[in-house]
């Protein structure tokens, strides 16, 4: 499907049939975390949509929009074998018709980590999304967990405006060496490959650092150095609380969330933090 109208009259017609709905939206370029995200939206209801747009509003100028891997035929083989029954794959010109003048901009979650460095990104990701959920009206819609900031942004999102879609968070699909899959990992040469999996393995020894009662601005500060020493330009690494990733509060579970570039590829990242007293 390419069209809006296409796809409001699918998901109308499931839901004359009493078809639950589920979407994932996706910016193409699929790996096995996507379709990961496929296998747990069949799962939990009958009919799926997957999306297929690479969003010019979540890019900052200088970004990798014009870069950015377009890989739609071997997409389209891929949920094809996964048996997904729709994909919508509209174009700019559909998403951002001659006129369009709305952002949605959203708070709460929204603030720091990402947004110090992005300041464009979430009110482009929530726009379009809720486009797509408007559209697709899907009982629910699925998004990884590696993303984890725009997971918990689309959450409050569609709360606040009563979109009525469930969204569901699904685990990280990492590497045989813990590297989170990521669709730009494409960008990275065998050497910076290599180094990448430093990041995963940071963070996994700042946790446990964590849990084992280390104060949190020391585990942190060790944290960032090692990554620097194996090359890494960290932008952030933060210990935040995971429902609203604000300062941790005792006794909540907490969220361990970083981004650092190797060479000219940014990479992001998180794992779960054990709650503190």
């Amino acid at each position: 499907m390419r069209t809006t109208a296409e796809l409001q009259a699918w998901s109308d017609s499931c839901r004359k049939q009493d078809r639950s709905i589920a979407m994932v939206p996706t910016m193409g370029a699929l790996h096995e975390g996507h379709l990961s995200l496929v296998d747990a939206a069949k799962a939990k209801a009958d009919a799926i949509v997957v999306s297929i747009f690479v969003n010019p509003t979540q890019f900052g100028p200088g970004e990798d929009f014009d870069a950015y891997p377009r890989t739609e035929a071997s997409d389209l083989a891929k949920l094809e074998g996964h048996g997904v029954e729709v994909v919508f794959a509209p174009n700019a010109a559909q998403m951002y018709p001659d006129g369009f003048a709305t952002s949605i901009s959203v708070g709460g979650p929204s603030m720091g980590l990402e947004t110090d460095f992005r300041p464009h990104f979430f009110a482009g990701v929530a726009t379009v999304v809720a486009k797509l959920l408007l559209a697709a009206r899907p009982h629910y819609a699925f998004f990884g967990e590696k993303d984890y900031q725009q997971l918990l942004v689309v959450r409050r999102m569609t709360r606040d405006l009563n979109i009525g879609t469930e969204i569901v968070g699904n685990p990280t699909v990492r590497e045989a060496d813990g590297l989170a899959l990521s669709s730009r990992n494409a960008y990275l040469d065998a050497d910076a490959r290599q180094k990448a999996a430093r990041l995963p393995a940071v963070l996994k020894h700042v946790i446990v650092s964590l849990e084992a009662g280390a104060p949190t601005e020391t585990a942190l500060a060790d944290g960032r150095a090692a990554l620097e020493r194996n090359g890494f330009d960290v932008d952030y690494l933060s210990l935040c609380d995971a429902e609203t990733l604000g300062a941790p509060i005792p006794g909540h579970s907490r969220r361990l969330l970083v981004a650092a570039r190797l060479g000219s590829t940014r990479l992001i990242d998180n794992m779960p933090v054990a709650a503190g007293a």
